[in-house]
């Protein structure tokens, strides 16, 4: 049930993206006049097809699920010779140049337009999210050494205000990206606020692509580690842990929080650990034996005691009006924009690894991940893959949108179309690079399961 739903998951992301990205083509050809002869999600051999409109546009799916494309009458791929005068106008070449522009770019607008409309729709529903305060630096690390404290809540970094987890995270990369350290802005309880600095040496290390803020020492905030719940007949309840006992410690070890807790048991199995604990304003110890389990696939044993413990990070919910929550997309897509040219730029000249580069395997996995978590999740996701196909549909690679668009800037300047000749090789030069970069991301994804 898991693979089904992602790759359907994955089918309506992608595929609704593609739609709209070729709906963006064809609304605009039309307004421009310009006949339209087919529209097709997917490439290659056509598989289904009608007919619809006054000028018969046949609506196609394709057999190949990489993109789509809007045949339109252009005098470059087919015979005109026996058209009247008045089906001649609406030649896509015959166009003025700024209309043949409007036309290449509604492409990638259309996709830039979706992430605009989810995002601010997200902001006005309400998204609920880890809020930005830490819990307890792991010893050692940058956090740790920048002086941040369990309970201190990140209100700014660099002056761009935080909201919550995803944020937090979002800025310390932009940090790293541009090659500064990181100001972070705290509020610390019943201390007022703190200008702490995790410096651009530790920003550079990063792995984007991985536990970011793990890398740094940052940790969720969460709630103090109270057991829930004893299961009947495990090692808690023959030990005699209740419900609502707070854990202090194990083997006089202080405990902040739920995962630390797990983490000392998780290694304990068949061993005996003294857990000291508050009750009813009472301090406690208790000798518990956690029992020894298999998990996941049976190759790893752990220890567990039979209880629950809140593990539950403290959460908030980012909401907004309609004008703000528009504001906040606008920005958000702006931003998502300029972060991925720099990551393109940055793995051209080498200071970013091209293991950043992901194909529709990771893309897949990680439609599938979100649309289990929740809608609002995979909405936001299905946004980033919308910005991220108009930025790259808008790079200057022939066959792509942003290659079309430099000829016909070129165009405008020196005021000649490019030669043929030239636009062929290019053409060509851009088909190797494209697929160049398809193998490089299947590569990578393959690396990744592996």
């Amino acid at each position: 049930m898991s693979a089904l739903q992602t790759l359907l998951a994955f089918v309506v992301a992608l595929g609704s993206l593609i739609l709209f990205h070729e709906l963006g083509h064809y609304l605009v050809a039309r307004w421009c006049g310009v006949k339209v002869l087919r529209f097709s999600i997917g490439m290659g051999k056509v598989v289904w097809s009608r007919r619809f409109g006054a000028d018969q546009t046949e609506w196609a799916i394709s057999a190949l699920p990489l993109g789509g494309y809007v045949k339109m009458l252009d005098a470059r791929e087919q015979d005109l010779g026996a058209l009247a005068p008045q089906e001649l106008r609406r030649e896509f070449t015959h166009q003025s140049v700024w209309r043949r522009i409007a036309i290449v770019a509604a492409g990638p607008l259309a996709n830039f337009l979706i992430a605009i409309v989810l995002f601010a729709g997200l902001y006005m529903a309400g998204v609920a999210e880890p809020s930005s305060k830490v819990g307890a630096p792991v010893a050692g690390s940058a956090a740790d050494t920048a002086g941040l404290r369990r309970g201190d809540l990140v209100v700014a970094i660099n002056g761009h205000a935080v909201a919550g987890w995803s944020e937090l995270r979002w800025q310390v990369i932009q940090s790293a990206i541009d090659k500064q350290g990181a100001r972070l802005d705290v509020e610390r309880p019943g201390m007022g606020r703190y200008a702490l600095e995790l410096p651009a040496s530790a920003l550079a290390t990063l792995d984007l692509e991985g536990d970011v803020l793990g890398h740094l020492g940052l940790t969720l905030s969460r709630p103090a580690p109270v057991i829930d719940e004893v299961l009947a007949g495990g090692a808690a309840a023959r030990a005699g842990m209740q419900a609502g006992d707070l854990i202090v410690s194990v083997d006089g070890v202080a405990v902040a929080d739920g995962p630390a807790f797990i983490d000392h048991i998780r290694p304990a199995a068949g061993k005996t650990v003294r857990i000291g604990l508050r009750r009813a304003g009472q301090l406690l110890e208790l000798d518990v034996t956690p029992a020894a389990e298999k998990e996941g696939k049976g190759s790893v044993t752990v220890g567990k005691i039979g209880a629950m413990v809140a593990q539950m990070p403290d959460m908030i919910v980012v909401r907004a009006g309609p004008v703000a929550a528009l504001g906040k997309a606008l920005d958000k897509v702006w931003d998502t924009s300029t972060m991925t040219l720099k990551m393109i730029g940055k793995m051209i000249v080498g200071e970013v690894s091209w293991k950043n580069v992901t194909g529709p395997i990771t893309i897949a996995d990680y439609a599938g991940q979100t649309a289990r978590i929740g809608m609002a999740s995979y909405l936001s996701f299905v946004a980033f893959i919308s910005i991220s196909l108009g930025v790259m549909n808008l790079l200057p690679i022939p066959v792509l949108d942003g290659g079309l668009l430099l000829y016909y800037s070129l165009e405008v300047l020196t005021g000649r179309p490019v030669p043929e000749r030239f636009g062929e090789i290019a053409q060509r030069l851009g088909v190797g690079l494209l697929v160049g970069l398809m193998m490089l991301a299947v590569f990578n994804d393959v690396a990744r399961l592996l």
